[in-house]
């Protein structure tokens, strides 16, 4: 494949290259909105409490659930506006497709910017490894205004990175809506683009030098600021397991054979390219920035907390290792989009994205009928009723599953162990006594892990359950006081 010239590669902020590639910028989305649109239900797991919690919002403007409340909340609430906005027009269910669609194609479209920017080439050569990091461990954990965040300050950085003069100022609006949806990823971009905007302006090797072990510094110092002012807890080990590829991990073991394979492409393209192009000038300086940041993000994901417990009643901030990775992921895709493009680049991409797809199709037509299972219970019970689930993930899986109970509670029942409004950080909240949901995030917690003590205030409730060792079959029954929530559950054993 020849290489682009930077004026026709880097055209991404210009009108000409919309003009030039739009038919093709049409037909990938399609492709890419696909994994959206093929199953009855999007397999995400926080999905169904942000569509559950969209239709109580519902409820309360509509004065019809007394002892809850809307926030004025200006931060990690994008997302559910969004659902509530389409909610309002077109009804939940088309809703949900609508945003997370818009979701992914910010998100998916966002890192094309990025790797655009960084390398003055339009990745098209990775668009198969793109599409499987905008499906990767993010997306499937339903983390949507996070994930949008992210999106949003990719478009950003992109924009600033590349942009001149007053141009830079574009950047500003998608900045804002960054802090909207989520304040990790406008955090994220403000580090990003203090560092680039000096780098640009400190180009020699040796400043780069500097700047870089100012930064990884600075990780340090935050790490030693939490870890004296507020209870943490480590994140995740291996942390050499953590370095963007663990994204493409999900249901299970057998998506160890995309993740190794993505991280074995991408060493030995990157080998063979530097190893090839090492008389090449200028070689360095189109991996350079790329790398800091790649391996600043990975200095984060070593030093960071795995979560940070706040006062009650605020929820922990939780899985920040995991978090973190989504940001190495695309950083990864920086450093290959520096790579001379190669026929063999997107044969390899595609390829691991078919095996990882098709991965992703079965196990979620599997969620799927658990859902349809979860529908069909409820709807045996009397309107309004109020119903707690346990259902623990298969073995293997990183996605958790128990937020089926809420969206197939929409419309027929309440799910009781709602944890969005006793997590204090989402803009539905309950006031204590309340009919519909337990307000103490603590009791929530209880709930999903089945150890819950049944109070006499809570009756009557019922309790989905997993009923037999293949944690697929599940059951409902009332409970009593005094009992356990999830007394009779069968979980499937590791």
């Amino acid at each position: 494949m020849p290489r682009q010239s930077p004026e026709s590669a880097t055209g991404l902020d210009r009108a000409g290259f919309f003009r030039r590639h739009w038919p093709k910028l049409l037909g990938i989305s399609a492709l890419v909105l696909i994994p959206c649109f093929w199953h009855r239900e999007i397999v995400s797991a926080d999905l169904g409490s942000h569509l559950y919690n969209a239709w109580l919002a519902q409820l309360i403007r509509h004065g019809q659930a007394p002892g809850l409340w809307i926030a004025p909340q200006k931060t990690n609430v994008l997302f559910d506006l969004l659902l509530s906005g389409f909610g309002s027009v077109f009804g939940l269910q088309a809703a949900e497709r609508i945003a997370v669609s818009l979701a992914v194609l910010i998100f998916f479209w966002g890192i094309f910017a990025l790797v655009s920017a960084a390398t003055r080439r339009a990745p098209w050569f990775l668009l198969p490894g793109i599409a499987t990091v905008a499906y990767g461990w993010t997306f499937h954990m339903g983390f949507f205004n996070f994930y949008l965040s992210l999106g949003l300050a990719f478009f950003s950085l992109a924009i600033f990175w590349r942009g001149r003069g007053w141009e830079r100022l574009a950047a500003a609006p998608v900045a804002a809506l960054a802090v909207v949806a989520h304040p990790l990823g406008f955090i994220w971009l403000l580090g990003a683009v203090a560092y680039v905007g000096i780098a640009k302006i400190a180009p020699l090797r040796r400043y780069q030098v500097l700047l870089f072990a100012a930064a990884a510094a600075s990780v340090f110092a935050v790490h030693y600021y939490l870890w004296r002012h507020y209870n943490v807890y480590a994140g995740t080990k291996p942390f050499a397991l953590y370095n963007g590829a663990d994204q493409l991990d999900l249901f299970g073991p057998r998506y160890h054979i995309p993740e190794f394979a993505l991280l074995a492409f991408a060493l030995i393209a990157l080998a063979l390219d530097i190893v090839g192009r090492r008389h090449e000038p200028g070689l360095w300086k189109a991996y350079a920035i790329p790398l800091q940041l790649y391996i600043l993000a990975e200095i984060s994901v070593v030093l960071l907390p795995g979560g940070v417990h706040f006062p009650p009643p605020t929820a922990t901030v939780a899985r920040l290792t995991e978090r973190l990775t989504s940001v190495s992921a695309v950083l990864a895709c920086c450093l290959l989009g520096a790579m001379r493009p190669s026929k063999w680049h997107l044969a390899g991409t595609a390829a691991i994205a078919a095996v990882f797809f098709s991965f992703v199709y079965q196990d979620t037509a599997v969620v799927n009928k658990m859902e349809d299972r979860v529908a069909q219970l409820v709807s045996t019970l009397p309107p309004n009723q109020r119903v707690m689930a346990t259902i623990l993930p298969l073995p293997g899986w990183r996605i958790p599953i128990q937020h089926i109970v809420d969206r197939a509670c929409i419309g027929r029942c309440f799910s009781y162990g709602n944890y969005e409004p006793g997590a204090a950080i989402f803009r539905v909240r309950a006031l204590p006594g309340n009919s519909y949901v337990l307000s103490d995030y603590e009791f929530d917690i209880q709930m999903e892990r089945g150890k819950y003590k049944v109070q006499p205030a809570d009756l009557p409730v019922y309790q989905v359950y997993q009923c037999s060792g293949s944690g697929t079959d599940l059951c409902i029954r009332s409970l009593e006081a005094g009992e356990e929530n999830d007394r009779l559950g069968v979980h499937p054993q590791e």
